[in-house]
């Protein structure tokens, strides 16, 4: 299968259950507090690891506690952690995560992920010239997404952009794009089209098309996933489970995009694959412990 290169974050996730959220100088009572491996750049090469993909890990983490678990994470995971590097005296990343009735609320302080530079990515042009698809996100320093994107595309590789968390870049960065999976928040950012129905995405996705971007797909949640296949706009309605938690879902999707995507799967079978892959993980709580493998999306559709 060909490779998958991450370039993004590694955080450690500090969940905790709220019943409510606060209001502003309010204290209450949360349950179920726990850490877990998360961050989005990680998430994703960690879901593309389990469902079968090549993977190798670009990022930066602190030299402590969290640093070491989230490195050992990716390990065990069948991650490559070559180009994973250990910053002395910066904290690794972290996300605080409040979930309520199954969504969620995150706040993230970069820590080591600001460390990742664009001169580390000079340093991995050879890696990015091997990879079939490179995964990039905006939790890292924007000059470093620029350019790995343009490394990407110097060498004639696919750029599958997370534009998560929502932020500016370039019109001439986004054309060198060749895959953009937003969420309906962050496609408002990029479009300034409010995304509250199934219309409202097929309007954004035009928009996000005519900046030069060939294949958009904005995922919806619970709403399903908006897509084109060609010239034609497609829906496609979310899989029908019980949600837990909606932490990493995006993530899920966008590394089992990948993974189809590298398998060589026309656009309606990766999106059919990508959207089992998110379904499965709000069934459970946590970002990477709940995400599935190969063997779960297969057991999803047998009969």
């Amino acid at each position: 299968m060909h490779k998958i290169t991450v370039v993004g974050s590694l955080n450690m996730d500090l969940v905790v259950n709220t019943p409510w959220i606060p209001a502003l100088g309010e204290t209450i009572l949360g349950s179920g507090f726990f850490t877990a491996p998360g961050g989005k750049g990680a998430n994703q090469a960690v879901a593309a690891a389990r469902l079968g993909g090549s993977v190798a890990m670009v990022g930066c983490v602190g030299n402590d506690i969290f640093g070491q678990e989230l490195v050992k994470n990716l390990t065990d995971n069948g991650v490559n952690i070559e180009h994973v590097r250990l910053l002395d005296n910066t904290p690794t990343g972290i996300a605080m995560i409040t979930v309520k009735d199954g969504d969620n609320f995150i706040i993230v302080n970069p820590g080591a992920n600001a460390g990742l530079t664009p001169e580390m990515i000079e340093n991995i042009e050879d890696l990015i010239k091997e990879s079939y698809i490179v995964i990039i996100q905006l939790e890292i320093p924007v000059e470093t997404v620029e350019r790995t994107i343009c490394l990407a595309k110097k060498h004639g590789v696919k750029v599958l952009l997370n534009p998560a968390p929502a932020g500016n870049l370039p019109e001439e960065l986004l054309q060198k794009v060749d895959i953009i999976t937003p969420n309906e928040k962050e496609c408002e950012f990029l479009t300034g089209v409010a995304v509250n129905c199934v219309e409202d995405a097929k309007a954004a996705l035009q928009v996000l098309k005519g900046r030069g971007i060939p294949q958009v797909l904005i995922t919806l949640g619970a709403g399903g996933v908006v897509y084109n296949n060609g010239d034609e706009v497609v829906h496609k309605p979310a899989r029908c489970v019980k949600a837990v938690d909606s932490t990493a879902a995006g993530d899920a999707f966008t590394g089992a995009l990948a993974v189809a995507i590298a398998k060589g799967k026309q656009i309606g079978d990766a999106v059919d694959f990508a959207s089992i892959a998110g379904a499965l993980t709000v069934t459970k709580s946590g970002a990477q412990k709940s995400l599935p493998a190969k063997e779960d999306v297969e057991d999803f559709v047998k009969p």
